[in-house]
């Protein structure tokens, strides 16, 4: 194909095109993408797109669904997607964006955690061209002699220009051999798979870089490399993960879900749409205009939002249900219709009174009684609907009996009576 051509792709290339770069960061090289896009077109053949994810923790989270969401928009394309387990590299550890040298998994927990992401990263893909792999299958096989010829591919001073590994050296912070054998291993993944784009965060641009070098070493063709954005957590501020307590699980409760999402930051509802919702781009440029009028608009296309996620992992119903019960709790100033009960532990009566931080705590309302305290100070806690702001207030437990503990705005409990 010539430059004109490539510039100019058909108009199923160019629809493609728009959809599949919506919410992208980069692509490397793009005229590259362009030309793969437009042959797999032409001929009907689709293109085999790549994604590996290491199994490092038992649950995924929306963050880890952007990636998966770009790979199943190739897919509705007509295009093959390649979901790589890294049950092997994730014993290695990505040190990508570290700095310091991570934990190795152990294989136990590497297989355990693998089951529950394919199952969960399932309901994202659609099970037609879908192919899931396990790295270890070629990986494990490779043996000594196999990983000195794959390290001999491979030069330190390449390594070092990795950000993470150069300012690591510079400030004589130890790194390991086995994290320079890292990218090889996730670049041979490409080769085996033969893979034509590998989709990746911003932070693994490198590593799909080198997932190319190789390819061209074998004799193949190149990958494209793709990256999406890190999402930002619900905090605004710092990646989405579970450590940081800022995310959304796609295991996440509908209702819980749905009110997690209402509490997106304004600035960030234009990158969420794009990047967490099957929504098309000229849909989402619509509700971002809305959204800049402010109002009603703006807590609309908020809803836009919260209904699009939760209806992925749940369905439309129990979106719809979620929607309802938010707006009984936060709109109606309503309680749920659904509150679980409990019984005053024993371990939360202290000379024979009920501290409310106490009980809270104890209830796993709280992560402690401090946290407790805190958020009673922040009056953040009511009692039968009271704001209690005293964080050394104390009941006594007959008088807790049939009342309604809520703190914050979803939590809930009622102590039985």
């Amino acid at each position: 194909m010539s430059d004109e051509q490539a510039a100019s792709p058909a108009p199923e290339t160019a629809r493609q095109l728009r959809i599949l770069t919506s919410g992208v960061d980069r692509i490397v090289p793009e005229d590259e993408f362009v030309r793969k896009l437009d042959r797999a077109v032409a001929t009907g053949t689709g293109l085999r797109v790549k994604l590996g994810i290491d199994p490092s923790s038992p649950d995924i989270h929306i963050g880890h669904g952007v990636p998966l969401r770009m790979l199943r928009r190739f897919q509705q394309l007509g295009h093959t997607a390649v979901l790589i387990i890294g049950d092997f590299t994730g014993q290695v550890g990505d040190p990508t964006g570290r700095s310091d040298t991570r934990r190795a998994l152990t294989e136990d927990e590497v297989r355990e955690n693998g089951r529950t992401y394919e199952a969960q990263a399932k309901r994202i893909l659609l099970p037609e061209r879908l192919e899931v792999v396990r790295n270890s299958e070629w990986l494990g096989a490779l043996g000594t002699s196999g990983l000195l010829q794959l390290a001999s591919r491979m030069t330190v001073a390449r390594m070092l220009e990795r950000d993470d590994f150069s300012k690591r050296y510079t400030s004589g912070k130890p790194i390991s051999i086995v994290e320079f054998m890292y990218p090889l291993l996730q670049g041979h993944d490409s080769v085996v798979v033969r893979a034509d784009v590998e989709i990746g965060g911003t932070d693994q641009l490198f590593n799909l870089l080198v997932g190319r070098d190789l390819q061209q070493r074998d004799g193949q063709e190149p990958q494209v490399a793709l990256t999406l954005p890190l999402l930002e957590g619900l905090d605004g501020e710092l990646k989405m993960s579970k450590s940081f307590g800022n995310y959304v699980g796609i295991t996440d409760p509908p209702g819980e879900m749905y009110g997690k999402l209402m509490s997106v930051p304004d600035r960030l509802l234009g990158k969420y749409l794009r990047l967490a919702t099957d929504l098309h781009p000229d849909d989402v440029e619509a509700i971002e205009r809305s959204a800049d009028t402010g109002g009603k608009a703006a807590a609309d296309a908020k809803r836009r939002l919260a209904h699009e996620v939760t209806a992925i992992y749940h369905g439309e119903d129990a979106a719809r249900d979620a929607a309802a019960h938010f707006d009984r709790i936060h709109v109606e100033r309503d309680l749920p219709t659904e509150i679980p009960e409990r019984d005053i532990p024993a371990e939360a009566i202290q000379d024979g009174a009920v501290p409310l931080a106490r009980l809270i705590a104890v209830l796993g309302l709280a992560t402690g009684t401090s946290d407790a305290r805190r958020k009673i100070e922040g009056r953040g806690v009511r009692v039968d609907g009271d704001v209690v702001s005293d964080p050394k207030a104390s009941f006594a437990a007959a008088a807790l009996a049939g009342k309604v503990i809520q703190v914050g705005k979803r939590a809930f409990v009622k102590i039985r009576g």
